[in-house]
């Protein structure tokens, strides 16, 4: 087994679980045996997924209880992510390549202690955005904190509209209730501040731009509120996009596997609890309060209310958005299906394109790999396709397993695999950032003074 690889984390595992085991040296070098009943080693299998949930939560946004917010970016090496070895150098997208005389801007964000919102920090932190303050927002209770980031320390303030007014541009990751009540007062007249909004509170509202900045970051341009996607949406779009301009989306149909980090710490903590418990033997079915049925070793086909025609607003909002930032018709054909599963972080989705014109697998391909934002990972061969292991804490989204549908005319299927908080969230609202300061949308106040 080893001593520092994942099976020997796991044999430690069920030690603790089991310290009655009787454990025989092997002559053989750093092999060992154990005599154990079939009940336990059952246990084997399974208890791998609770070692990765456990793994994957205590970093999921970068931090560890001891770490602070600048060790979002420190603690990720590409040599780490299995995707690496056989994916292609990406081509940047001219929204992630910052003009050297960008004025330094003052930046804002509201909700910098909740999961979103300490991933705008690690991406202001790893990437060039040129910030040249940075004021954090909290509630009563996170006032007065500190938090160190690669910009200093920054003190967390009562929230105020007046003091973000302050600011050249304000990160909005907070809900819906609060963006409704607080986004546009921020943004108002001339002297107000560029709000970029990650809640649904402005996505359907006409004059609102819905960006996805490598698809429409030109509908930002003369605009003081931005609002961000779904995630879900956000991911599918980044792969769909280059097969639209290449031969002309005609309808899609999408199956989502989507991560019980879409309902926050909270629904991490619920399965990763949840499952220990089962495993221990506490509980033969986990108990729920986050999800509506038990998600340890379990899918739950139900995200969001359920609307009068069947489907959830979950899947309601990939139709919605994708009519929207895509700029199709209002009675486009979108459907989608989302599944909660059982992992810890990055949605997966299943897509099925059909298109206007006839489709070919290799200018599939090409367009793809030239595709900013996304990185083709589909050798079946070698067993290399998009999996949320190889996604999570990535910036581009994973695209594979592509090929010619075999149901329908002109239509192509594809997986796809993106960090909701990243790509799905925190990271697109910095690109969008990005791409604003490029297109002059987005300009210090000293500077338009």
């Amino acid at each position: 087994l080893g001593h520092g690889g994942h099976l020997s984390l796991l044999f430690r595992f069920f030690l603790e679980l089991h310290p009655d085991t009787h454990i025989q040296f092997s002559p053989h070098r750093n092999r060992y045996a154990s005599v154990v009943s079939i009940e336990k080693m059952k246990l084997i299998a399974a208890a791998g997924a609770i070692i990765a949930i456990a793994n994957s939560a205590s970093t999921a946004y970068g931090f560890s209880p001891s770490t602070s917010i600048s060790s979002f970016t420190s603690s990720r090496r590409p040599s780490s992510n299995p995707a690496a070895a056989y994916s292609r150098p990406r081509r940047s997208s001219p929204a992630t390549i910052l003009r050297m005389s960008a004025a330094p801007l003052n930046v804002g964000i509201v909700g910098a202690t909740g999961a979103v919102g300490k991933e705008i920090v690690g991406c202001l932190e790893k990437r060039s955005f040129p910030v040249g303050g940075l004021r954090i927002f909290g509630s009563e209770r996170s006032a007065g904190r500190e938090v160190e980031t690669k910009f200093g320390k920054v003190t967390v303030e009562l929230f105020d509209e007046g003091a973000a007014r302050e600011c050249d541009v304000v990160f909005l990751a907070v809900d819906g209730d609060f963006s409704l009540a607080h986004a546009e007062n921020i943004c108002a007249g001339d002297d107000g501040a560029v709000v970029i909004d990650n809640s649904s509170a402005f996505r359907y509202v006409d004059g609102v731009p819905l960006v996805v900045p490598e698809i429409n970051a030109e509908t930002t341009k003369g605009k003081k509120l931005i609002a961000n996607p779904n995630c879900t949406t956000a991911i599918g779009l980044m792969a769909v996009w280059p097969l639209h301009k290449l031969f002309g989306l005609k309808k899609m149909v999408m199956s989502t596997y989507q991560a019980a980090s879409g309902a926050g710490q909270p629904g991490m903590d619920e399965l990763k609890d949840g499952t220990l418990s089962v495993l221990k033997g506490e509980r033969d079915v986990a108990e729920n309060k986050i999800f509506a049925y038990p998600l340890p070793f379990n899918v739950i086909p139900h995200i969001d209310k359920f609307q009068e025609n069947g489907y959830t607003k979950e899947e309601m909002k990939v139709t919605w958005e994708t009519r929207k930032i895509c700029g199709l018709s209002d009675d486009f054909p979108v459907s989608c299906t989302a599944v909660r599963i059982p992992t810890s972080r990055a949605h997966s989705e299943s897509i099925v394109a059909l298109f206007d014109k006839p489709v070919d697998v290799a200018a599939a391909r090409n367009a793809l790999e030239e595709a900013p934002g996304v990185k083709l990972v589909d050798d079946v061969e070698n067993l290399k396709y998009p999996m949320p292991l190889t996604a999570t804490g990535q910036y581009d989204i994973e695209v594979g397993r592509l090929r010619k549908n075999i149901a329908f005319d002109n239509a192509l299927e594809f997986f796809v695999c993106g960090d909701q908080l990243l790509r799905g969230a925190a990271l697109n609202a910095v690109v969008v950032a990005e791409a604003m300061v490029e297109n002059g949308a987005l300009k210090a106040k000293a500077a338009t003074a």
